[in-house]
């Protein structure tokens, strides 16, 4: 991977303080006394470049690891996640499920540091209204819950991803099922009666595809709810930026978990099931059984690069909860109570829909 040359320090050219990213300007933002300054960011500096990923598999060089800044670690003794922010910020509790019990983070040797990055399109008042507007939607939340400040523990964080690209040519066999119907006799009532039955001719069926796979995503987070960030991808990689400090100056960044082994074993079992699928489509007929499918995959590459979102962890009761939203398209899934009343009132009307339309039909 390709060195890029040291980062300089983002300080505020009216007071000095330190400048952080600002998603609504795309500016750096004095924090301190609201001065705005240019990012100073060179896409010549750096490029967003496909790594081999076998050659990436046999042993990466040390020339990409580090955040190119200086950059402070804690550990979540709760959810495990590892957040990286300025060395000034004083964590107090985790950015991901709200636990103060945070510890410092060693590690034996850097991580790789993120090549391209994807930086916040929603600013944080439009992500606190998006969030609100999701509230207002759920009807079966408790009453009690709407009426909270909430989005008061909106966190912006940007999250680590490895993308992948492949090129798939699959070769597929598999016996195709073609419907007919024959007509059949039968007694009920003393009356004769007939019927179409449907019957399946199977026959062999082989074909081949080729599908090029760009960018497939897979999270490298530990912090977040997989279930979740699956609904607010995917993220538009096709507007990434070569990574530079300026852009995370000032956010929280989560360090990857699983790494690049895991990652490539994650997305090839993706990739297997999607060629898979694609492969079921293409056999003719109604239906099929039986399907093999044999797949050489070549021109595999990776990045690392960082996506943003919005967090929002908070407790109800004695369960916990996240809501996350994408960074850029502002997509929103999230976890939250339900109100049991609420359920029961729901099934209380639904039996009486079921009866009333059961009275007007005469029970038949």
């Amino acid at each position: 991977m390709v060195e890029t040359a040291a980062l300089p320090k983002f300080a505020c050219p009216a007071c000095g303080g330190e400048a952080h990213w600002n998603a609504a300007k795309q500016k750096l933002i004095c924090p301190f006394c609201g001065t705005e300054s240019p990012a100073k960011i060179d896409a010549a500096t750096g490029a967003i470049v496909e790594h081999d990923l076998v050659a990436a598999l046999r042993g990466i060089g040390d020339d990409a690891r580090g955040w190119k800044a200086d950059r402070r670690q804690v550990k979540c003794v709760s959810c495990n996640a590892i957040s990286v922010f300025d060395p000034k910020r004083q964590a107090q509790n985790c950015e991901f499920c709200g636990s103060a019990q945070l510890a410092a983070y060693e590690e034996a040797k850097p991580a790789f540091r993120p090549e391209s990055v994807l930086p916040f399109v929603v600013a944080e008042p439009g992500a606190r209204d998006r969030i609100r507007q999701w509230y207002g939607k759920l009807w079966f939340a408790p009453n009690a819950l709407k009426r909270r400040a909430l989005t008061d523990t909106v966190k912006g964080v940007y999250l680590p991803y490895w993308t992948f690209d492949a090129h798939a040519d699959a070769r597929w066999t598999a016996e195709a099922g073609h419907y007919y119907y024959t007509t059949e006799t039968y007694s009920e009532g003393g009356q004769t009666r007939t019927r179409q039955v449907r019957h399946v001719r199977w026959v062999p069926a082989a074909g081949q595809l080729s599908h090029f796979f760009d960018d497939d995503l897979v999270c490298a987070s530990v912090g977040v709810h997989p279930g979740l960030l699956r609904g607010i991808e995917p993220f538009p990689t096709a507007s990434l930026k070569p990574y530079d400090a300026a852009y995370v100056a000032g956010w929280v960044v989560e360090r990857y978990q699983i790494d690049l082994i895991a990652a490539a074993q994650a997305a090839r079992t993706a990739m297997d099931a999607k060629v898979a699928a694609m492969c079921a489509r293409e056999v003719p007929g109604d239906t099929y059984r039986n399907l093999d499918v044999h797949t050489v995959y070549s021109r595999q590459t990776f990045k690392h690069i960082l996506a943003p979102v919005w967090l929002m962890s908070y407790t109800y009761g004695a369960r916990a909860f996240q809501v996350v939203q994408n960074g850029v398209t502002g997509a929103i899934r999230g976890e939250y109570p339900k109100s049991p009343w609420k359920i029961a009132f729901a099934v209380l009307v639904l039996f009486v829909v079921v009866v009333v339309v059961l009275s007007a039909t005469g029970g038949r």
